[in-house]
């Protein structure tokens, strides 16, 4: 399959962008759920394009051709449940991936023609442990026009087509061959090469006409956290450090999180290897056996050996937690996770996370500038910033099967904003109380933080809403409606079940913290390529069901309906009805 082998994770602070930049003021808001516009070299934009999805769910589920069947099948049963509810012949399906969770089994699938298949023609199914359907997504196309499938131009024009519109290198990941469907519903042909750039945090997937050598599109692997604005410090940092022994989860990290072996001998990691320009440029440890304590000194600017090491070992904490938690609630080897040893449990091996401190890509950098007098403030020692982008890993995998694709609209890729703020948050509760949260505070040196409003279940705190998006074109902006909305959810959850102080270990609780974190991980392989807020909607109240009976199908209702996602909610258009009953 063609996949990104590693993801690239960098604590970024893009302090010159603002909000909107791009975008024309005739820009119709529904294009999010097809379009995107990249950046290029040079200041080249390219708009990007993936067919719009469906989704359907079916709440206990319904049969398939072959239900029958003694011995059930996960890539014959989807394939055929494909080609019979979207009328598609089954020799036109490919099975891409799969894997099967605790609630339920996800098979991803791909259109082909002449055995070709489609870059951006996708589908999913997912049965329930009875092998009944529970849900579909779609954005299988039905053609103008196909190119012929043998290349006019080789593969290395192609390379050095994307090479000099993105600015980087091949970086000798296999070229494949694949369609790829254009806006009016034509389907050329393309080169699909991988642009390497590390030192401009370049890392891509482009697709070159393989007749036309022209560029098509890109997939971004690198996810960057964008800020509005570049405040003054007035403050330094006052913050305590604590001391954790042993805290890799034995479970989610059998091998520790030094090791890629049982006893192995001491190694960057198994899940994420922490470093600065090149990845051999790691801490070492302060003390034997594998301490790694740096006292970081606020008076100091950032690039200070102690506190590049204290910065690098806080990453590398952070990331392996939420590796550890994620695990624990079904980011498995199976469902595509960040390991370099699988240890025989699935899915594909050698793909840790690496994660670039203090990188020296220009204003995409976590040095955060400052007037002389002050220090620097450096966003590997903020938890949220790294926790927000490792989380982009989480959804970009568990959406599409591990393709790192499906997060690629203007729409999608907001709610992947919206995602990653929302685990900061919710790895960063203390207890049952629902108080407003603010994100990026210290780096920025800025009680406001570095979103628009706090995260708030009061509406006027925080007024966004559903259909803010008519009026909202950068992903970040986007994000910060999903990551509202979802913040209704949670407190709609903890106020009727209550919170765990252990969910973090422990995910067989019945607290709303532990439902909450359930349901979000268990949405993502459910809802279809490049969601919408309506098709994520519905695949968390399709996780309910799959997982808990629907229990708690009013208490999500009633949240998403709070702000303007209710059942006739279409087309960024509020709608606060909720089912009957609710």
């Amino acid at each position: 399959m063609v996949s990104f082998n590693k993801f690239f994770i960098s604590v970024f602070l893009a302090v010159t962008y603002a909000s909107g930049s791009w975008a024309a003021p005739s820009f119709s808001s529904l294009k999010h759920t097809t379009h995107r516009v990249r950046e290029l070299a040079n200041n080249v934009q390219l708009e990007v394009f993936n067919p719009p999805s469906t989704f359907e769910t079916f709440g206990t589920g319904i049969d398939h051709p072959l239900s029958k069947r003694a011995i059930f099948s996960l890539q014959d049963s989807a394939k055929a449940f494909v080609g019979s509810h979207l009328s598609v012949d089954p020799s036109t399906v490919d099975f891409h991936s799969g894997f099967s969770g605790e609630v339920a089994q996800h098979a991803f699938l791909k259109q082909t023609h002449a055995g070709v298949p489609f870059a951006n023609a996708v589908a999913n199914v997912a049965f329930n442990h009875n092998n009944k359907v529970v849900s579909v997504g779609s954005s299988f196309v039905k053609p103008t026009s196909i190119a012929s499938t043998k290349p006019s131009i080789t593969v290395n024009d192609a390379i050095a087509t994307a090479e000099k519109a993105l600015n980087g290198k091949f970086n000798d990941f296999p070229p494949s061959l694949e369609f790829f469907v254009k806006p009016d519903n034509s389907v050329v042909l393309t080169h699909v090469v991988q642009i390497r750039n590390e030192a401009a945090g370049v890392w891509v997937e482009a697709f070159v006409d393989a007749h036309a050598n022209e560029l098509v599109s890109i997939v971004d692997f690198v996810t960057k956290a964008s800020y509005r604005v570049l405040p003054i410090q007035d403050e330094i940092l006052t913050q305590g450090f604590s001391v954790l022994t042993d805290p890799a989860d034995p479970l989610s990290s059998p091998f520790g999180w030094h090791a890629t072996t049982v006893g192995g001998a001491n190694s960057t990691g198994n899940n994420a290897v922490a470093f600065k320009g090149s990845q051999s440029s790691v801490t070492t440890q302060s003390s034997s056996p594998q301490n790694f304590v740096f006292t970081q000194n606020p008076a100091a600017a950032p690039t200070t050996q102690v506190n590049l090491d204290a910065a690098r070992t806080n990453a590398f904490f952070v990331v392996n937690t939420i590796h550890d938690v994620t695990y624990r609630y079904g980011f498995t080897e199976a469902a595509f996770n960040f390991q370099t040893n699988n240890n025989g449990k699935g899915g594909k091996a050698n793909d840790r996370v690496t994660i670039s401190v203090q990188d020296a890509s220009g204003t995409d950098n976590a040095d955060f500038s400052t007037p002389a007098e002050y220090p620097q403030r450096d966003g590997a020692l903020e938890n949220d910033i790294v926790s927000h982008e490792m989380t982009h890993g989480v959804t970009n995998r568990m959406t599409g099967g591990g393709t790192g694709r499906c997060l690629q609209t203007t729409e999608a890729g907001g709610m992947g904003e919206g995602w990653s703020d929302t685990m900061a948050n919710w790895l960063e509760k203390t207890s049952a109380a629902i108080p407003d949260y603010v994100m990026g505070q210290y780096v920025t040196n800025d009680p406001a933080g570095i979103r628009s409003h706090p995260y708030s279940t009061s509406a006027t705190v925080n007024p966004l809403r559903y259909s803010s998006l008519k009026t909202l074109t950068e992903v970040h902006d986007i994000g910060e409606v999903w990551a509202n909305l979802l913040y209704q959810v949670y407190a709609g959850l903890v106020g009727a079940h209550g919170w765990s102080a252990t969910a973090r270990t422990n995910p067989n609780g019945t607290e709303g913290n532990i439902v909450f974190l359930h349901l979000f991980i268990d949405s993502l392989p459910l809802q279809p390529c490049n969601p919408t807020f309506l098709t994520a909607r519905n695949a968390w109240i399709q996780a309910d069901v799959n997982r808990f009976g629907g229990a708690n199908k009013c208490v999500l209702w009633q949240a998403f309906a709070s702000r303007g996602l209710g059942v006739n909610a279409a087309n960024h258009n509020d709608d606060t009805t909720v089912p009957a009953g609710c």
